[in-house]
Formats: structure tokens, C-alpha cells, sequence
């Protein structure tokens, strides 16, 4: 959910500014509507000064620290972003003299002296290579040949400069032999494990680098924060205007109170544009970097990531659609728990869900569970039947799905609607609602018997009714009725062809569960195949099924990502009235 915000405007002496706005630092409640670029000459040198410690701590993220690490003069960010660009250079001339060794291979050793007194004698070599040497050639010309690849040789001809002519295009002189190149591929590759042990040094002072990219950022955003203040009377005064959450006002009014600071604290409101804070239970808030990927919602919109958080759960599941997936998605997520650090917890969920699901779809690596002769029957009583009304199980439950999680975006922008234009300006909304969610309820209460056909019939024509109403003449009660007919036929059409193909764009859910079931299935029969009558077979059979399924839960994951999310953003967002147009709360705060 949004958390609640309250405006302060803060009034105060401009000689008192900056001392004010480093207690605000200090206890990181407020947000201070600031520039996010560099606005003058001081913010451009910090941003520039930040950025130059990012870039060495990038660098550093893949180096292992070495052991022991002399002390390190000078500037340590420009010691570490010079010697990655000097080991690039020598990377850079490194390519360039393995190239120049391949071409200067068939040429072998010579001595570079030895050519040139001949040029000065008027003697020029001719270098050249052909698929072979016509004999002719030799009787013609001073020809001499090298060596042989076995697919060209290559000869060189020596004859003055004046009336000379051979049938064939020349090639490029070497300007080194072979063993002049070597020495200096050996002398550049020296330079780069020097700067690879350099850069190693440096690594044992990424702490510094860090801390010191935390106090420049600090500064950076005390410095845009101060600029962004409105100055007033002759410059004597300047006006703050920040945000601080509703719930934190009783300590943030003591503490100014203390600091004897003149200010106004009201209630924030829409056109305030306030910061977003979201404030979500465990569970939830594992999915607001999903959100955050979107867009954070506007301050009167409702919040998306309680919704995400179960669909976008229940998607993954649908695609992955394995038990035994699910359980290796838990074992990674636990194993790579340091390294993805926050993402562990949201594997670890997403696993469970793939666990469960993969359950009821009886899948374990691509293997029926059903066919287990020693399950319970009653274990495979809980499991999804493979056909529902003669379609394939897991279809129906992708539509069903996708069926019931467009009616609920409907009712959330019905809801959303209402809660800011008022119920009669939400007429319109209330219609489709009632039209497509309401038959979606009536038609299914009628499917499973609980209505009879004769209460259905008047239940769907007062709903057509009251629909239509809101639909063609009562979308919006300020414009001329004829308009609003007009309008809402061009809506019933679009609405219509659009919520179509959002029902079947459900259906990857099932595709990319059938792929994966499908591919993890090839795999189990080559490595059966492989097994033949045991031995060695069973080295083949289970090398086979890991890298196969290592790869298959690979591509699963990738898939079981994308498409839920664009599930989320696409269809339930659309259907919703979304816009994610919120900026995130950024309180001035020492730690960057």
C-alpha cells in the first residue's frame, strides 16, 4: 500500500541551510523535493567525482583481492580506472600481435637487416602466395619459395624496381619475423599480469573506495537538496519543501520544535506530487522490485504489488510447471543466497510455488507422477485431472486464470475510479464491470447448476440493461446523450477485440508449461536410450539428464520471468487503468 505523506515547508535563515539540512541527513525521514541532475558547476564536479568510484568498484566487483597488498598512494579510484585502461591497451595490442604472428608465420625467420641492404642495392622482394607455383614462374623470375600450409604456398620474388611484373596480387611485406613478434607478445603479456596483480592489490581497498563513494554521494545530495531551496527576501530567507511519512510526524515535529525551526506541516495531497514510500508485509514487499520495474503508482493510485505478488507468483509456477524444477530452484536460491543477496528470498517463493504446482500437475522432471505404480491412490487423487471437459487440464486452468485476473483488474479500476471522479462520473466503468464480470459470475454459478435457466435468463437481462445504460448513454453525464451513444459503440468494439485477445494471450502460460514438459521429456528418452543394458550407460544416462535439465530449467526460468511479467504489465494493467507515473521517496540520508 502508499504510505500516507505530510508536506513540511521549511522556512528558515539562509545562513542556517546547511547546518538544517545535515540534521536532516542525520535521521533520514525527510525527502527534500531536489534536483536529480547536476544544476550548477559544484554538482556536476561531485556527480562527476561519484561517477569515477563507481566505474573503480565496477572494475573491482570480478578481482580477486590478493593476499598481501602494499599501502597505495594517490588518488585510489584513478589508480584503478588508469590501470584498467592501461591493461586494455595491452589487451587491445596483445589481439593485434597474435594477428600479425599468424600473418608473418608462413614467412618464418629472417633478418630484417639483410632485406633492406638488398633494397638499397635496388633489389626488392616480392611476397606472394598462390595454390600453387607454376614452373614457368621459375624459369621467368628470381623465385624463391618459403614454406607450404597445405592449402597455399608462399614464394617470394626478387627482381629491381624498373620494368617489373609478376600475374599475381602482392602481398604485404612482413616487418618482423617470427621470433621478434614472440619476444614482444611475451613482453606485453608480462605488462597485463602485472596490472591483473595491481588491480588485485587495489581490491583489498574496496572498503575505502566504497566508504569514500558514500560520503561524495552524501555530499552530492545535501548540495542539490540546498540548491533546490527557494531563496526570498534579499536572499535572508530560504524555503525548503519536503515530504517525511505521516507516521513518523509526531518525532519529526519534536525534533524540529528542538532545533527552533520555522515551518508548515500539512496533510500531502495529490497535486503535491509527493514521493512514493510502498509498506507491504514480508510476502509482498519481496515482489516491489517488480513493481519498481514498472513504475511506482501515482499517490491516489492503488498499489499493483499485493497483486503482482500472487499472480506473478502463480504464473511462474504455471510456466515452470515442475516439481522437480521447483525443487531445484529452492536448492539454488539457497545455495546462491550471498550472491543474490535480496533475490534469494523471492527464489526460494517462487520455487515453493513451482513445487506445489508441478504437484498438481503431477510433473517431476518430465516425468507423469501418475504412472507411479507405488504412489497412494489418495496422493493421486489431490492432483489436477490431465483433461477437463475433453481439453487439456492445464489450458482450461490458463484461461480460467487469465479469465479471473482480468475481472479483477476491472473491478480495481471500477473501484479506483470511483474512489477519484465519484461514483456518477464512474458510470461508464460500472458497466463494463457489471457487464463483463457479472456475466462471468452468472455464467459460471449457471455452469455449475446453482442457478436455474429461468432466473439466469431475467438475471442476464437486467444486467445487459443496467449495463447498457451505463455503457452507451451514461458514460459521461456532462456530455450530449447522442456522444455518448457515438462513444460507446467505438469502446463496445475495441472492448471487445481487446479483451479477446487478452483471454488468449493466458494461453502462453499453458505453452510454455507444455514446451518445458516437452523438452525435459526429450531429454529422459535420449538418456534412456543412452542407458541400453547398463555399464557404462549409466554414465551416459546421467550425464544426459543434468546437463539436459540444467539447460531446460535454464530456458523455464527465462520464460517463467518474461511472460508472467508481461502478463502483469500488459494485460491486468491495461484492464486496470495502471499508469505507475509515481516518483520513489528518496529521504536526505548519510548512507547512499
Amino acid at each position: 500500500m502508499v504510505t500516507e505523506m505530510t508536506k513540511y515547508d521549511f522556512i528558515l535563515m539562509s545562513g542556517d541551510a546547511d547546518a538544517f539540512l545535515k540534521k536532516l541527513q542525520e535521521i533520514g525521514l525527510v525527502d527534500i523535493t531536489r534536483s536529480v541532475k547536476p544544476i550548477d558547476e559544484q554538482s556536476e564536479k561531485l556527480s562527476l567525482r561519484a561517477d569515477i568510484y563507481r566505474k573503480a568498484l565496477f572494475h573491482l566487483k570480478e578481482v580477486t583481492p590478493a593476499e598481501f597488498a602494499e599501502k597505495t598512494y594517490g588518488d585510489l579510484a584513478v589508480n584503478v580506472l588508469d590501470t584498467v585502461k592501461e591493461k586494455e591497451e595491452a589487451q587491445s595490442q596483445l589481439a593485434q600481435l597474435y594477428k600479425d604472428l599468424e600473418e608473418s608465420k608462413p614467412w618464418g625467420q629472417f633478418d630484417v637487416d639483410s632485406v633492406r641492404r638488398l633494397t638499397d642495392l635496388g633489389l626488392k622482394m616480392h611476397f606472394y602466395k598462390a595454390k600453387a607455383i607454376d614452373p614457368a614462374w621459375k624459369e621467368q623470375y628470381a623465385l624463391s619459395e618459403i614454406s607450404n600450409d597445405g592449402t597455399n604456398t608462399y614464394f617470394v620474388v626478387v627482381a629491381e624496381d624498373d620494368d617489373y611484373d609478376f600475374p599475381m596480387k602482392e602481398l604485404t611485406a612482413p616487418t618482423r619475423d617470427c621470433a621478434a613478434i614472440e619476444k614482444e607478445i611475451q613482453t606485453v603479456r608480462d605488462t597485463i599480469e602485472q596490472k591483473d596483480k595491481h588491480l588485485s592489490e587495489l581490491k583489498c581497498h574496496e572498503a575505502d573506495l566504497r566508504k569514500e563513494m558514500d560520503r561524495i554521494a552524501s555530499k552530492l545530495d545535501l548540495h542539490l537538496a540546498h540548491m533546490a531551496g527557494e531563496k526570498a527576501a534579499d536572499d535572508y530567507i530560504t524555503v525548503f519543501e519536503g515530504f517525511a511519512p505521516a507516521a513518523s510526524e509526531e518525532n519529526l515535529r519534536a525534533l524540529l520544535d528542538q532545533e527552533n525551526v520555522f515551518y508548515v506541516a500539512d496533510k500531502a495531497k495529490v497535486d503535491d506530487n509527493p514521493p512514493i514510500k510502498l509498506k507491504n508485509n514480508r510476502f509482498v514487499s519481496m515482489f516491489e522490485l517488480l513493481t519498481d520495474m514498472y513504475g511506482r503508482p501515482k499517490y491516489d493510485e492503488f498499489d499493483p504489488t499485493v497483486f503482482i505478488s500472487i499472480f506473478f507468483m502463480l504464473f511462474f509456477a504455471f510456466c515452470m510447471g515442475d516439481m522437480g524444477y521447483g525443487l531445484v530452484l529452492i536448492g539454488a536460491s539457497l545455495a546462491l543466497k550471498k550472491v543474490l543477496g535480496n533475490i534469494a528470498p523471492l527464489g526460494i517463493t517462487l520455487g515453493i510455488a513451482t513445487t506445489v504446482v508441478g504437484f498438481l500437475f503431477h510433473t517431476f522432471f518430465s516425468v507423469d507422477m501418475l504412472t507411479w505404480s507405488w504412489l497412494p491412490d489418495a496422493v493421486k487423487s489431490i492432483m489436477l485431472p490431465s483433461q477437463i471437459a475433453g481439453y487439456d487440464g492445464t489450458m482450461v486452468l490458463a484461461l480460467i486464470v487469465g479469465i479471473v485476473h482480468i475481472c479483477l483488474a476491472m473491478i480495481v479500476k471500477t473501484y479506483q475510479s470511483t474512489k477519484t471522479k465519484g461514483f456518477l462520473n464512474s458510470l461508464g466503468t460500472w458497466g463494463w464491470t457489471l457487464l463483463i464480470v457479472g456475466g462471468v459470475i452468472i455464467g459460471g454459478l449457471a455452469l455449475m447448476g446453482v442457478m436455474d435457466k429461468a432466473v439466469t435468463k431475467w438475471v442476464i437481462i437486467v444486467l445487459g440493461i443496467l449495463s447498457a445504460l451505463g455503457i452507451f448513454f451514461l458514460n459521461d453525464i456532462h456530455r450530449n446523450p447522442l456522444k455518448n451513444f457515438g462513444a460507446g459503440l467505438w469502446e463496445t468494439y475495441n472492448t471487445a477485440t481487446g479483451l479477446l485477445g487478452d483471454v488468449l494471450s493466458y494461453l502462453r502460460l499453458y505453452a510454455l508449461g507444455l514446451a518445458g514438459a516437452k523438452l525435459g521429456e526429450a531429454f529422459n528418452a535420449i538418456g534412456l536410450q543412452a542407458l541400453g543394458d547398463g555399464g557404462f550407460g549409466w554414465v551416459a544416462f546421467i550425464l544426459i539428464v543434468i546437463v539436459g535439465h540444467t539447460l531446460n530449467v535454464a530456458m523455464c526460468v527465462l520464460g517463467a520471468f518474461v511472460h508472467p511479467l508481461r502478463l502483469n504489465f500488459l494485460e491486468f494493467f491495461k484492464n486496470s487503468g495502471y499508469e505507475g507515473s509515481g516518483r520513489n521517496f528518496n529521504p536526505l540520508k548519510t548512507e547512499n
